[in-house]
């Protein structure tokens, strides 16, 4: 029986419908399933078609991001009240350093509090006190064993306390404005900026020894801010005011030094945080540049990453550095309110 034409010219212009649908379907899953240009590139240095040796891997500002969820008593009462996990996002994230398990420690000066971030564990830990003592700016902080140093630079002193938050004691005597905390064996080292001074000290607070007095010359500073340790158990400051890096011995004999004042590369302007890879490279945070300087142990500019923005790979008055085993790179991105992760993938 034929269909009326009406009917019929319905019915063909329905199965043309579901073929066009059909085959357009069809080819976006082979899309899909294919290779595609589409895919957003992350940013590498040195830029394609060379082949990097810096890759950015990841950024991070809360538990969540982690992959932390809060026990379900506490989801349930977020829920109730309207309040969720934001107010434990970083705020202004100033100093980094890694444990031996390569766990990642934070302060946050901006909410006056410091992180402790357990990767393996999925575990985000933040103090706001330690004892009765509210943080009033904590900018520098390590982990040895249980216990947990911070230097606060406005309460002038360095505290020691447990994970549950318990003052073990203080370090006050001999400083005035610590700025930046390293470990070296059984020594903390730290930077005084105030008295342009390293201090040393034992893990219990017992006083070692000092080195330096403000000036320009080999060993003397001018605001240092930061200070790192590497394999070879080299010290590295960054002498703020005087725009370099001096390295000392494990006993604080000067080394050598490089940098100096300038807007080109090998140069700096605010140079902050400063960490070293396995390779003996080093690494320094330029806060006025917003990028990251890497050199050959004796200060040879190798590459100079980063730039001033919000994307991927751009920073906001980064501030610190820190480096794990694998040569994952972690760098303080202050006013973008973040960790941001790199990698360095061991090409020359």
């Amino acid at each position: 029986m034929e269909l009326p034409r009406v009917a019929r010219d319905q019915f063909l212009a329905g199965w043309r419908g579901v073929a066009v649908i059909s085959f357009w379907l069809l080819s976006g899953v082979g899309m899909l399933a294919g290779p595609t240009n589409n895919l957003p590139v992350l940013p590498a240095w040195p830029p394609p078609p060379a082949e990097p040796y810096i890759v950015y891997v990841r950024e991070f500002s809360s538990p969540r991001d982690l992959g932390v969820r809060p026990a379900a008593l506490v989801r349930f009462a977020n829920w109730i009240t309207g309040v969720g996990a934001d107010e434990k996002k970083l705020a202004r994230p100033f100093g980094l350093s890694l444990d031996d398990r390569g766990n990642l420690l934070v302060t946050d000066p901006g909410a006056n509090a410091v992180c402790y971030l357990d990767f393996a564990r999925k575990k985000w830990l933040r103090w706001t006190v330690a004892g009765k003592t509210p943080f009033w700016s904590p900018v520098a902080a390590v982990r040895h064993g249980q216990t947990f140093f911070v230097a606060d630079s406005a309460l002038g002193k360095v505290l020691a306390f447990d994970e549950s938050g318990r003052v073990q004691f203080d370090i006050t005597n001999g400083l005035a404005r610590p700025s930046g905390l390293a470990l070296l064996g059984d020594r903390l080292i730290i930077a005084d900026s105030q008295l342009h001074q390293i201090v040393i000290c034992g893990l219990h607070g017992e006083f070692i020894s000092r080195f330096g007095r403000r000036g320009k010359g080999p060993g003397e500073f001018n605001f240092p801010t930061h200070v790192t340790v590497d394999d070879r158990r080299q010290i590295y400051v960054t002498d703020s005011l005087n725009h370099r890096i001096q390295i000392f011995d494990a006993n604080g004999k000067f080394l050598r030094e490089f940098g100096r004042a300038g807007d080109g590369p090998g140069r700096f302007s605010r140079p902050k945080g400063v960490a070293a890879d396995s390779a003996g490279h080093v690494y320094v945070v330029d806060a006025l540049f917003d990028n990251v300087q890497t050199f050959d142990d004796r200060g040879r500019l190798l590459l100079d990453w980063g730039g001033t923005g919000s994307a991927a790979g751009q920073f906001s008055l980064p501030n610190a550095i820190a480096i794990n085993s694998k040569n994952e790179i972690f760098v303080a991105d202050a006013y973008n309110h973040r960790i941001q992760m790199f990698r360095y993938t061991g090409k020359p």
